[in-house]
């Protein structure tokens, strides 16, 4: 029997508290009351059929509500997302509530079968499709327009009335996380499933990524230390070593995707239909119908669009890359004083004023990349792109053509135009080390410890209130509420990205980049840990089957380190001296294996495949099977029809 959404309970006395709503101070009551009337109102009266209810404070004062469902509400919410969950027979399938007995670990009181994250992200997706059906304003605001269609909750966030929606920890499961993710130093994989389970499959693929990226570049650090102990100036070694460079960064992309499909295929994700995507937040124009959907939504012209990314955005990125190139000349003028002041001085101090330009230029190098990432932002923005999708993929085009620049700009200089490798080692030692330890300090040591200073005084002033409530959850919600808010591994992705073209692009110049890219990383795991786990607030689950494009810009840096190092390899002396008389002869080898390379670099990855046989089958098998469902559907409607 199929269960309605009518049957679905807006009143549960088990009322489990899973996302926090947080409204401005001095919201009108007409607007709190029409909000939360349309959360619990039923899904066929156009609400979100949820349960919620205000958090009861001494002191009074602050809007804020806690919103949960029933388990019933869940289970066909989770229908509605198209989650997908393990069957008995082993195979995994899309949820359907009729056939909920096939799932394995299922039964009508089990509150588990759905994780807190899926719930999370069940009820995030509900509240994100409130849509207006007959209101032209929200009431209270006559100046926050609606028409029917327009998401309610995203109306609210951009007229200020909403301050921001967000998942609650669960403690206990917090706390054992914590406790086998990073809570005891070893040398093991991490509880990836257990990530995933608790903040979602987005999240846990990019650790799943960094574990895997740092057991990758283990095999370079061990060749590359004996490389630099033995072989520092003997550059016919090093071909060897530029090349084992060039086939691993193929070989490790390659059976990332593979490691990625098993683990999606077990998450689910794999196998989840893409949903329709809706306009993002911040799309705004003109009242008009939408062509797929026939429904009223803001219209804006692509002409338009298209004007200000080539008149404004792409000769603001343009010019942004000039004052870069600006920045890195007076670093080689820094870099000319330092080694004239030890030219004439020659003592230890001098020595060490010879790294001092390269440090003053990495800390500069990340300045310039987050001030630019905060105008890349405001610029993709402006452009007012209507999907998030399309926001994201010029946003990160912008960031990764000015990061490249920015960062690697200098090395190509000195490694093509003033073909000084003594120097272009010290840069890329210099910029690798210090980069490294800004990040560590700016996204973990230091949010960290605001943190904890910020919880400590929390946790003083709630024990002075002496309230009657339910202390611990009053305390959670107000602590977690004034966390700092995850914007996901955007940075984390771009980090790693970084310091692959590090490692990548001039590998037989420094073959110890590896180790400290190792050394950095298995730091890195530990401390994005802790930032996920006590510094931020928990995100919401975004179910996810792979990393996205960041696997492209991978693979195009890969591409550019194949062309890097054989220019590298042909300036060498030792190949320089075989052929003495031609340097078009030497011009056109180095082409020439470089083209090999690169057609290796392309048959490797087209024989590997991207997804295992058996999952490759697994898929194939339930293709068929739901297209042999939809014939028997299609077979069964037209013998009715035949008997009318």
């Amino acid at each position: 029997m199929k269960e309605s959404w009518s049957s679905v309970d807006t009143l549960e006395t088990n009322f489990r508290p899973l996302v926090v709503i947080e409204l401005a101070k001095g919201t009108k009551e007409e607007t709190i009351e029409w909000f939360t009337k349309r959360i619990v109102d039923k899904k066929t009266n156009g609400g979100a059929q949820l349960l919620i209810k205000p958090l009861v404070t001494e002191n009074g004062g602050e809007n804020i509500y806690l919103v949960g469902a029933s388990h019933l509400r869940l289970l066909l919410g989770a229908e509605n997302v198209g989650l997908v969950k393990e069957c008995n027979d082993n195979s995994m399938r899309a949820f359907t509530y009729s056939s909920r007995k096939t799932f394995k670990d299922f039964a009508d009181d089990n509150q588990n079968f759905l994780t807190m994250s899926e719930c999370q992200y069940i009820i995030k997706h509900e509240l994100e499709n409130l849509r207006a059906k007959d209101e032209k304003m929200i009431p209270g605001y006559p100046q926050a327009k609606l028409y029917p269609g327009k998401s309610i909750v995203r109306r609210l966030l951009t007229n200020g009335i909403l301050v921001q929606i967000f998942p609650l920890h669960d403690r206990e499961e917090l706390k054992k996380l914590r406790h086998t993710w990073y809570g005891q130093v070893k040398i093991g994989y991490q509880p990836l499933d257990e990530i995933r389970c608790y903040f979602g499959e987005t999240i846990a693929l990019y650790f799943g990524f960094l574990e895997y990226f740092t057991f990758a570049l283990i095999p370079m650090a061990v060749i590359g230390i004996p490389y630099y102990v033995f072989a520092w100036e003997d550059y016919d070694k090093y071909v060897m070593f530029a090349t084992f460079n060039l086939l691993w960064s193929t070989v490790i992309l390659e059976v990332w995707k593979r490691i990625c499909a098993v683990m999606t295929y077990r998450w689910g994700t794999l196998l989840m239909k893409r949903q329709f995507e809706e306009p993002r937040p911040g799309f705004h124009g003109v009242l008009g119908i939408n062509p797929v959907t026939g429904r009223e939504e803001p219209v804006y012209s692509s002409i338009k669009r298209q004007l200000r990314i080539y008149l404004v955005s792409v000769p603001f990125v343009c010019l942004c890359l000039y004052f870069s190139l600006y920045v890195m000349m007076i670093y080689f003028d820094l870099e000319q004083w330092a080694l004239d002041y030890h030219e004439e001085n020659k003592s230890n101090f001098s020595s060490l004023m010879l790294y001092v330009p390269s440090i003053i230029y990495a800390v500069v190098i990340e300045i310039m990349n987050r001030i630019y990432r905060y105008a890349a932002e405001f610029l993709t923005s402006w452009e007012n792109h209507r999907l998030e999708s399309s926001y994201q993929n010029h946003l990160i085009l912008k960031v990764l053509v000015f990061n490249f620049l920015n960062c690697f700009a200098s090395l190509f200089y000195i490694a093509f135009v003033l073909f000084d490798m003594k120097l272009l080692r010290q840069s890329l030692a210099t910029l690798l080390i210090t980069s490294q330890i800004l990040n560590q300090f700016a996204e973990s040591l230091l949010p960290y410890w605001l943190q904890k200073r910020y919880m400590k005084k929390m946790k003083e002033r709630m024990h002075s209130l002496k309230m009657d409530t339910d202390l611990s959850l009053v305390e959670q919600v107000n602590s977690e509420k004034e966390m700092g808010t995850y914007f996901g591994t955007f940075d984390d992705y771009l980090e790693l990205f970084l310091q692959f073209g590090y490692v990548s692009l001039f590998s037989c110049v420094y073959p110890l980049a590896a180790v400290f890219a190792v050394l950095n990383n298995i730091t890195e795991i530990y401390s994005d840990a802790l930032k996920m786990c006590r510094v931020y607030k928990r995100p919401f689950a975004e179910p996810t089957a792979n990393i996205g494009v960041w696997q492209l810009a991978f693979e195009t840096m890969s591409v550019i380190s194949v062309v890097t190092n054989c220019i590298l390899i042909g300036m060498s002396p030792q190949v320089n001296a075989l052929f003495p008389d031609s340097k078009m002869d030497l011009i056109l080898t180095v082409a020439l294996v470089e083209h090999l390379l690169l057609a290796i670099k392309f048959v490797m990855a087209f024989v590997i495949p991207d997804k295992p046989r058996d999952i490759q089958i697994k898929l194939a098998k339930l293709e068929f099977e739901s297209l042999e469902a939809l014939k028997q559907q299609q077979m069964k409607l037209a013998a009715e029809s035949l008997k009318e």
